[in-house]
């Protein structure tokens, strides 16, 4: 067993300090692994666990990201379209990302997942996401406050403040949000554009079930 996993065995009273919840049939760790994103964020779980993520883009492809972004109007609830497979998400579906701004500067995160079903048990985890750049175009999301050095990139490669693009210079991950359940037509195709134009193998995406529009 890796050191690292040990240590997360014996703080499993923290994760559930950190509020990852879960229903009667799932442990906090469980949660907590699932859901070290935002969107995110899966850099973190490498970290802890030592696993090994599949990269979906060229990194020898510069990424760039959108330019300004007033994060007061980037705050609200975020559905997830569409993502990279990784290890934290899977089975989830019906995924919601909310983002509330503090004073502070820092950005409240709270991540929510349906497993296997739009009705089945439903795991939710709650991080803070610091600015790391001036145009706050890319952050730094940590869902685990004991492990300060355990942040995970959330870049925004591009937002309308209807649809943003995020994704880590890693390519390891990667999402397409909306703020409603779905994107269709050329919304999409926009979408996917920006993933293309920096790196990503779009073919490689998985489209969740959609909560209800």
């Amino acid at each position: 067993m890796r050191y690292s996993e040990m240590k997360a065995r014996e703080n499993e009273h923290d994760w559930r300090r950190a509020r990852a919840l879960t229903d009667g049939n799932a442990t906090g760790e469980t949660a907590a692994l699932r859901w070290l994103t935002i969107t995110g964020i899966g850099v973190l779980a490498l970290i802890l666990f030592g696993c090994s993520s599949p990269q979906y883009r060229d990194t020898d492809i510069q990424m760039t990201t959108h330019g300004p972004v007033d994060l007061s109007s980037y705050a609200g609830r975020w559905f997830e379209v569409a993502r990279f497979p990784n290890t934290f998400e899977e089975g989830c579906v019906g995924v919601t990302a909310d983002y509330a701004l503090a004073e502070d500067g820092t950005v409240s995160v709270l991540n929510t997942c349906r497993q296997g079903t739009l009705n089945g048990p439903v795991s939710t985890a709650e991080g803070v996401a610091t600015v790391a750049s001036a145009d706050q175009d890319r952050l730094r999301v940590n869902f685990v406050p004991w492990l300060p050095f355990a942040a995970g990139d959330y870049w925004i490669l591009y937002t309308d403040y209807q649809i943003s693009v995020v994704g880590t210079p890693s390519g390891n991950f990667g999402w397409i949000l909306a703020r409603a359940p779905t994107l269709t037509g050329d919304d999409l195709e926009r979408a996917l554009a920006v993933l293309r134009r920096n790196g990503y193998d779009t073919s490689a995406l998985e489209y969740p079930a959609p909560l209800p529009g």
